[in-house]
């Protein structure tokens, strides 16, 4: 970059760090929804929650319901086609 260009676009460096920001934020948003892991973790927390009575079968069955859809929305593990 050069120094006539970094002069110019020097204004636009408040919004390239929200941006950077915001981006980083969706990242890890999209993981903590999406991630298998966590989406693994969380169902055993909802089975210890209903297990206590934290959770009514109701409320656990709907937890349980989302999240396995989460997991089935990233398609199979690995990625690639059954053989």
């Amino acid at each position: 970059m050069g120094v006539f260009t970094g002069l110019v676009t020097l204004p636009l460096a408040p919004v390239r760090g929200v941006v950077w920001i915001a981006e980083r934020i969706h990242d890890e948003a999209h993981r903590q929804l999406y991630d298998p892991e966590v989406i693994k973790e969380r169902l055993q927390e909802v089975a210890e929650a209903r297990d206590s009575g934290e959770l009514s079968e109701e409320e656990a069955a709907r937890e349980e319901d989302e999240l396995v859809r989460r997991l089935m929305s990233q398609g199979p593990p690995g990625g690639g086609m059954e053989v």
